[in-house]
């Protein structure tokens, strides 16, 4: 990006208002609202929480949450986003005519899922949870690929921070909405408002500009189907070597990994902790996500002024650390001001964590396979706390909150094993990467 024919510095204080105030930055807000705002519904814990309430075991909610496994597997089909535009849609451009149909989909998805009965069969309610998540990961990927593409490299902290405000405030709709809606309406209305406000990011879309494309990624979009799912692996291997590349995706892999094992297991724990779906609307769903959008901006802020490397370490104990947390909830149950503590360390620690991961994925993609690599590195960080979260409600079962809560925080040590293994190659924004010995 240039102004008068000067490249446009994004460092420093007026660096990151200059990027907040793009219209690429307005963008992306409501870009990752429509992203943040399926995830609870079909992925994650306002599920598991209506689930729980019609009466399911938390056996059965685990493995339920297995259906929505296509989050983590989006880039297994990221190479047909960036080889191909969709055909129906071409006309609004590559990146806009995979978004707008997965747009749709969701919707769709979302207002099917209103009408199923679990407690009557989980049939239905698995068919609709697998066609929206993989319209929802399919979503996700085209909009990292477009923040990506839309700004240079020095601007993603800022964008990501403004992309995770988007999607913060869709998870507040999806948490904190859908359960005041169920619970002094019922589900099948939360679902059915939460359908309805996908309209906001298809305007989007619509109205959105699309990436420019760089003449050498037009090239490799004209490479041959084969070549669409090698190329992208090939040129990150190629790029980092193999010993290098295996040990960053392992990073990434486990970054986030104390946080996710959890997740599966928070709403049935709010329940079952004596707190009803009125409080955990307005702690968890609402407090928490404006301290995780807090988080947020102190993470592009941080990683702006500090580099990757200091944040990263932060960012990975932070998460763990706020585990322990949900320790005063087991020990003070129904108290409000334990929740409300356990919260705030939780979300804000996720929000961090989570604009610091997003702008280090960024900087290790290659622009010609933006959708591929990036759903890769996202996948992976995903991967991991997905399966461990399908059979998280054995492990409570077996044991009990407390004892998973504290197995839960030292899952970060393999993490920081690899963290000091890659401290002196990480590139920090802007800056030439160390020379990596062969």
């Amino acid at each position: 990006m240039s102004e008068g024919g000067k490249p446009v510095s994004y460092k420093g204080w007026s660096g990151i208002r200059r990027a907040f105030g793009t219209p690429s930055a307005a963008s992306m807000a409501v870009l990752g609202f429509g992203c943040g705002l399926p995830f609870l519904l079909i992925a994650s814990s306002t599920l598991s929480t209506r689930l729980r309430d019609v009466g399911l075991n938390l056996d059965d909610i685990g493995l339920i949450s297995l259906a929505s496994f296509f989050y983590t597997l989006k880039f297994v089909w990221a190479p047909l986003i960036d080889r191909y535009a969709f055909p129906l849609t071409a006309f609004l451009g590559h990146r806009r005519s995979w978004l707008l149909v997965a747009q749709v989909v969701v919707a769709i998805g979302l207002w099917a899922l209103a009408f199923v009965h679990p407690e009557q069969g989980v049939g239905a309610l698995v068919l609709w949870v697998l066609i929206a998540s993989f319209a929802g990961a399919t979503q996700d990927s085209v909009v990292d690929a477009y923040r990506i593409e839309i700004a240079p490299e020095n601007a993603q902290a800022a964008l990501a921070a403004t992309y995770t405000l988007g999607y913060r405030i869709g998870l507040i709709l999806a948490g904190a909405g859908a359960l005041y809606i169920a619970d002094f309406g019922s589900w099948k209305a939360a679902y059915w408002v939460m359908a309805g406000l996908m309209c906001l990011p298809v305007i989007a879309t619509l109205l959105c500009r699309e990436p420019e494309v760089r003449e050498d990624a037009a090239i490799r979009r004209r490479i041959d189907f084969a070549e669409a799912f090698w190329q992208p692996f090939s040129s990150f291997f190629k790029l980092n070597g193999l010993a290098f590349g295996i040990v960053l995706l392992l990073f990434v892999g486990l970054f986030k990994f104390p946080d996710q094992v959890i997740g599966v297991m928070a709403g049935p724990f709010y329940l079952d902790s004596g707190y009803s779906k009125a409080d955990i609307a307005t702690v968890s769903k609402l407090y928490g996500i404006w301290m995780g959008i807090a988080g947020a901006f102190l993470g592009g802020i941080c990683v702006a002024a500090f580099g990757f490397r200091r944040m990263l370490l932060i960012a990975a104990l932070a998460v763990a650390l706020s585990n322990l947390a949900f320790l005063l909830m087991t020990q003070f149950p129904a108290q409000a001001w334990a929740f409300y503590a356990a919260i705030s360390a939780d979300n804000l620690s996720q929000g961090f964590a989570g604009t610091v991961l997003v702008a280090f994925m960024s900087s290790l993609t290659n622009r010609n396979f933006t959708a591929t690599q990036y759903a890769l590195l996202v996948s992976l960080a995903n991967l991991p706390g997905k399966f461990a979260g399908g059979v998280s409600g054995f492990v409570v079962q077996a044991t009990s909150y407390s004892t998973f809560f504290v197995l839960s925080a030292f899952t970060v040590i393999p993490t920081l094993l690899l963290l000091a293994w890659l401290w002196k190659h990480i590139k920090e924004p802007g800056k030439t990467p160390p020379v990596r010995e062969p």
